[in-house]
């Protein structure tokens, strides 16, 4: 069994997976073990046709990304041929005395044939070779490479706005965008690539003239006094073999510096080069019969070559004239296919072309763009996701996805939240700073830019990163930038919640609560309540940051009240004396005693008669005695508040709903309550009468229900 399994383990094995290792291998081995001649041969000859290979490639490349193992390639390339020069400098060095074919047959051939078995020559081709690939190929390549690199990543802001600006303009697909951003991060990457990559061909040159001179100098002393050879012969031998096996390597060398030159030097088009040279170069043949026409009058002067003159001029016409008649011909259909294709169709608009509006939006300037790009180690993203997590729970739906574009009206580094198409919050943040905010109880000042916490308005600072941990022995709360924006969001989230859902949300909720209580469902809607009603009271209860999280019990007592009432404002009222533990629990935690403020009698008995309907949203009150009611009940909730406990008005069931909505933004953070709304194991503490002469402090009454 357990051969078969190896057996099995064996077969998956993919073959292509074995070439990284195999190379590595290879290498160790060249490095470690002496090298026979025949395997030297072998060697020498994969890594000329290897560099050749690589060159084609490049040069049939459509675009540099079709290329972008490119660089990992080119520092395998160099590290196998440094592992094969050490190899071949430790058989020259060791039988080097026995001949020029001692290395074998391809070291001796560049170093007998190709120069002709003069060493000097040798010198100077090799010499010229390392000037070509070093100075010229090799450094033009790097340089390429750099200023590619550079504004590359320079462009990558400006590429994902535009990419944005056509897909919110309706010119591309969401699909097509995520791959176009694909291939801008991709093209960032493999110019940095190539910018490192380039320095190891450099480095390669420098290496190759170090073994020569160290061949050279090694193999003469070597052969004279280990191998007692004549000064001439070991020479003679030595070098013929050192510089042998250099243009074996340098050749190589410089065919794979040409092939990145090509590549860094290539126009990000989907065009094979060869069209792109003889596009470019021979669209307009002008150039052609003005180089002909001088050549020709070269070649008419005595003395010069007038074969080869001619000759090329002769050419160099004929072309000229073959792409102009091409031309013609070209100019000729392209008349006739004018005439004969009809324009093409208009396609009219459609209901498809009409946008919808968004319905949790973000807008970001071009500054804040890294804060949302995962790839530039962007948090935000992570962030809004935990937002949607955590008011998902809180709330009990599933909050929508924000839509988050680049705005260039915006400044630079400014956000804008909208909901529904509508702005509701906008601000600015710094990238690459921290928000040191104010609580109310710091010990000290910190260095920065004073700011306001666009959440709570609180006092800010933006710091930098390392002032982080001072700022915080100070008693400042520290975030970054992304937990700005992210905290700005949730809070309008949370103060809005009401506008998330609609009829789908409700549906969906309802649907899943079908799944564990179907006859509940069955019994709800569409009889005795619509759907319509079903969403006005959940908007209602989340527009006073009441959860819907039970929404078993909420679709109780509306089964139970429907056929009752249709009035979404008096089921609301039903549902929140159901929820009641859940609402005191929201605002008092655990507490047995719940502190209050209440209305005077004779203050409660004037609005009781001024009210109007059944679920108390209506109420005919005198303009002045609205304006004191607002500042006495303003001036409680700041004393309850600075206390550091809840500010809770306890009135007669009838008004408050109307009370509760007159104060809902104009006093932050009071709650109304109703006193059907108090359990009846709580316990109630009341801390100022509103409208009395003297605050009925310390006054404690038990209630159960009580009306």
């Amino acid at each position: 069994m357990t051969g078969q399994t190896l057996s099995a383990q064996l077969r998956a094995i993919n073959p292509q997976g074995l070439g990284a290792p195999l190379v590595v291998i290879m290498m160790l081995a060249m490095v470690v073990i002496p090298l026979p001649p025949m395997a030297l041969d072998m060697l020498f000859t994969f890594n000329i046709t290897f560099g050749l290979v690589v060159l084609l490639v490049s040069v049939y490349a459509l675009r540099p990304l079709d290329f972008t193992v490119f660089p990992t390639i080119l520092l395998v390339a160099t590290l196998l041929r440094l592992a094969l020069n050490i190899a071949s400098t430790r058989v020259v060095l060791l039988e080097g005395h026995t001949g020029t074919a001692a290395a074998g047959k391809v070291i001796e051939a560049f170093g007998d044939f190709v120069i002709g078995g003069n060493y000097a020559v040798g010198l100077v081709v090799f010499a010229i070779l390392v000037i070509i690939n070093f100075v010229v190929v090799t450094k033009g390549a790097g340089r390429v490479s750099e200023v590619s690199a550079r504004f590359t990543l320079d462009a990558m802001p400006g590429k994902q706005m535009a990419i944005d600006a056509d897909l919110n303009a309706g010119l591309c697909s969401q699909d097509e965008a995520r791959q176009r951003r694909a291939e801008v991060a991709q093209e960032a990457d493999f110019y940095g690539s190539m910018d490192g990559a380039s320095k190891f061909v450099r480095g390669d040159a420098i290496a190759g003239i170090l073994i020569l001179f160290i061949n050279i100098i090694g193999g003469l002393a070597i052969g004279v006094f280990q191998h007692d050879l004549e000064v001439g012969v070991a020479m003679r031998n030595y070098t013929l073999l050192t510089i042998g096996d250099g243009l074996v390597a340098q050749i190589p060398s410089l065919v794979l510096s040409t092939a990145t030159a090509i590549i860094v030097t290539r126009v990000s088009n989907a065009e094979a080069m060869s069209s792109q040279v003889f596009t470019q170069m021979f669209d307009n043949p002008r150039a052609l019969i003005v180089a002909a026409t001088i050549i020709a009058l070269l070649g008419l002067i005595p003395g010069m070559p007038n074969a080869a003159f001619l000759t090329i001029a002769a050419i160099a016409g004929g072309l000229a004239w073959s792409l102009h008649r091409r031309a013609q011909r070209g100019e000729l259909v392209e008349v006739e296919t004018e005439e004969v294709e009809p324009l093409p169709e208009q396609r009219d608009l459609s209901w498809d072309d009409v946008q919808t509006v968004d319905i949790i939006g973000l807008e970001v300037g071009y500054g804040l763009i890294p804060l949302v790009d995962t790839r530039q180690g962007g948090e935000l993203m992570t962030r809004i996701k935990g937002v949607r997590k955590k008011l998902s729970q809180e709330l009990g739906f599933l909050v929508q996805p924000v839509h988050i574009r680049d705005n260039l009206d915006l400044s630079p580094n400014a956000y804008r939240i909208s909901l529904l198409g509508v702005p509701m919050g906008e601000a600015e943040v710094v990238p690459g700073r921290d928000l040191a905010i104010n609580p109310g109880t710091v010990y000290g000042e910190l260095a920065g830019t004073p700011t306001r916490d666009p959440a709570f308005g609180l006092e800010a600072v933006w710091i930098e990163p390392a002032q982080r941990d001072h700022a915080q022995t100070l008693g400042y709360t520290v975030v970054d930038a992304s937990t700005v924006v992210a905290t700005h969001l949730s809070q309008l989230l949370q103060d809005n919640a009401h506008e998330l859902i609609g009829h789908e949300e409700v549906q969906e909720l309802l649907e899943v609560l079908k799944r564990n209580s179907p006859k509940l469902v069955e019994g709800l809607t569409p009889k005795p309540l619509e759907l319509s009603v079903i969403v006005k009271v959940l908007q209602n209860l989340l527009q006073e940051r009441v959860a819907i999280r039970d929404l078993r019990t909420i679709a109780e007592t509306l089964a139970e009240f429907g056929h009752k009432s249709q009035d979404a404002g008096v089921l609301s009222a039903q549902v929140r004396v159901a929820l009641s533990r859940q609402i005191v629990q929201n605002i008092f935690g655990m507490a047995p005693e719940l502190v209050v403020m209440t209305l005077h009698p004779s203050l409660e008995q004037i609005l009781l008669q001024s009210v109007q309907g059944d679920d108390g949203n209506v109420m005919a009150l005198e303009p002045g005695l609205a304006q004191m009611i607002h500042q006495a009940l303003k001036q409680a909730a700041e004393s309850q508040q600075a206390n550091g406990e809840p500010a809770v008005l306890l009135v007669s069931q009838s008004m408050r709903a109307f009370l509760a909505r007159m104060v809902r933004h104009a006093i932050p953070g009071l709650q109304v309550l109703g006193y059907d709304e108090i359990p009846d194991d709580k316990q109630l503490r009341v801390i100022a009468s509103i409208g009395a002469p003297d605050a009925a402090a310390g006054t404690e009454v038990r209630t159960g229900n009580a009306n």
